[in-house]
């Protein structure tokens, strides 16, 4: 596919994997990271390939250079493209437009993934950069870091998850106001108000999330994916519909041989190793 420009040499996305952990890098940094249509399918490309490997046990998301993490959607090219104002011109802004899954995958919204993501955060955090955080699991930003949703100001509104995201994660008139004024607050608000885990000196952003991954990653997998998967689908729900999935998870966790290794391990004072079985 034709690429957004097509003298840039590096790619708008980098993808590695290590171990059980998968690190995704939005890599244009000198447009702050903006989500182009290019990122985007490539992302979607990235998450899905994460979603059906079955070594890889956690995700990381973050963003190249150390002014920001993601500056949302790009003004430029993304933008009018969704809404009409500019025509598809490559075949990375067709696939945006034609392939529902692109955007499904990429805000994580209409995309079942069970297994732990973590976002390590520098800089700047606004607009689909902060609704894709709210999809995350753990994050860990940089004290420098600054979040907004801003979509109000400018005629639209956040559509990748957030307007039913954010009042769950906060309390209603913390998200209100978030939502309705497109105000920024900044890390350390953001963690009073229990947005984020940890807010670290910038170059300690991505090695604390890497050590937090591979905690994760030694962890009994099925175990991991039931409890993520439970905790998201049971909220909302009356207790006892609720509890009827923590009981399903429960019999198929404690029907893997991984259930029995976690405690054999711990008997026999060794390192437990999990199979994802």
């Amino acid at each position: 596919m034709a690429g957004e420009n097509p003298e840039r040499k590096d790619p708008v996305l980098l993808y590695e994997k290590t171990g059980h952990v998968a690190q995704v890098t939005f890599n244009r940094p000198e447009a702050r990271n903006a989500l182009s249509p290019e990122l985007l399918c490539r992302f979607a490309d990235a998450l899905l390939d994460f979603q059906a490997d079955e070594a890889m046990r956690v995700l990381i998301i973050t963003g190249a250079g150390a002014q920001a993490f993601c500056a949302g959607g790009d003004l430029g090219l993304t933008l009018p493209l969704l809404t009409g104002d500019r025509k598809p011109q490559t075949e990375w802004d067709h696939r945006l437009l034609d392939d529902p899954g692109v955007l499904a995958a990429t805000t994580l919204r209409d995309f079942p993934l069970y297994k732990p993501v973590i976002a390590a955060v520098n800089g700047i955090c606004v607009a689909a950069g902060a609704e894709l955080l709210l999809a995350t699991d753990i994050r860990v930003v940089s004290d420098e870091a600054r979040f907004a949703w801003p979509e109000v100001q400018r005629g639209l509104i956040p559509f990748a998850g957030s307007l039913a995201r954010l009042p769950r994660q906060l309390s209603h008139c913390q998200a209100m106001e978030l939502l309705l004024t497109g105000s920024a607050i900044d890390a350390q608000k953001a963690l009073q108000w229990g947005l984020v885990n940890y807010a670290v000196p910038g170059p300690e952003v991505l090695p604390l999330a890497r050590k937090l991954a591979q905690g994760l990653a030694a962890n009994a997998p099925v175990a991991l994916a039931e409890i993520k998967k439970t905790a998201v689908q049971s909220a909302g729900l009356p207790l006892s519909e609720a509890f009827a999935l923590e009981d399903a998870s429960y019999h198929r966790v404690m029907a893997t041989e991984d259930a029995r290794e976690g405690p054999r391990a711990f008997i026999e004072k060794r390192s437990a190793v999990y199979k994802g079985r």
